[in-house]
């Protein structure tokens, strides 16, 4: 890995949660010089994300970062979370980080792993013949959502208060639904960030897991944005489940990334 791609890994984070955000009816990005806030302002959690906008040496930085985040969603009743790369945190503030978190109140929940690739590898094994359908209306939004929402064990309302917003599927974004037997099983969304394609929204009900369904779509996601944008580096996150898929594809490790949450008011 290198200080350039660690960096850019961390940018299209943000960037990403920015589209999100901005696609979504009420909510909002707040660019502060100590902290960047996508805020969905949903329950959903994940979609109220705060990050740090450039690498800090000291824990009275990383304070201010989150002491100004928290003031942002104490404004409101929803969850939140903050999310960093301990390489961007100053090593001698790297095992202070979690008890500074803490403190606040944001326990580590969701790790993932920043990945890229130039381009990928030809697939090791035959993959699934999928009707793979763009996302363009009512049925893709809540088709997309409902699938990421039972992936993530949240309530189907939820998943559509997040995920459903027409907003999200602008011209920044190419996302697709793969179905099988006319029912939704698994989803893809690429977003153009910065010059590079950010892969989000992977997600495959877990009867239809570890067949190639998620490849398959990820793979045409990949090809329509190589045609509309001529973009062909990527970037994304993954979980622990998904890195090994990613990595046979032909995405490398760059980070590790950690997100803390903050509950709900009154939880």
């Amino acid at each position: 890995m290198s200080r350039a791609e660690i960096d850019e890994s961390h940018a299209q984070f943000r960037g990403a949660w920015r589209l999100f955000a901005l696609g979504l009816p009420g909510g909002e990005v707040v660019e502060r010089p100590e902290v960047f806030i996508t805020a969905g302002h949903v329950a959903w959690s994940l979609m109220n994300m705060a990050f740090l906008p450039k690498p800090v040496e000291t824990e009275a930085e990383l304070e201010r970062a989150v002491d100004s985040a928290a003031r942002y969603f104490a404004r409101g009743p929803h969850g939140w979370a903050f999310t960093l790369t301990q390489d961007w945190l100053a090593p001698s503030l790297r095992e202070r980080a979690d008890a500074v978190l803490a403190a606040r109140g944001l326990k580590p929940g969701m790790v993932t792993t920043g990945m890229v690739a130039d381009r990928l590898l030809e697939p090791v094994r035959p993959l699934p013949p999928l009707d793979l359908r763009p996302v363009r209306d009512a049925w893709g939004h809540n088709a997309i959502a409902d699938v990421n929402a039972a992936s993530y064990d949240m309530p189907q309302v939820l998943g559509r208060e997040a995920l459903a917003a027409p907003g999200i599927f602008g011209p920044e974004c190419r996302a697709f639904v793969g179905c099988h037997e006319g029912a939704p099983t698994t989803t893809t969304a690429a977003l153009r960030v910065e010059g590079v394609v950010y892969i989000a929204l992977v997600a495959t009900l877990a009867e239809h897991r570890r067949q190639g369904a998620a490849e398959t779509v990820l793979r045409h996601a990949l090809e329509q944005a190589k045609a509309a944008w001529g973009l062909e580096r990527t970037v994304l996150h993954a979980t622990a489940a998904g890195a090994p898929v990613y990595r046979r594809m032909g995405y490398r490790d760059v980070t590790t990334f950690c997100s803390y949450f903050a509950p709900a008011k009154g939880a």
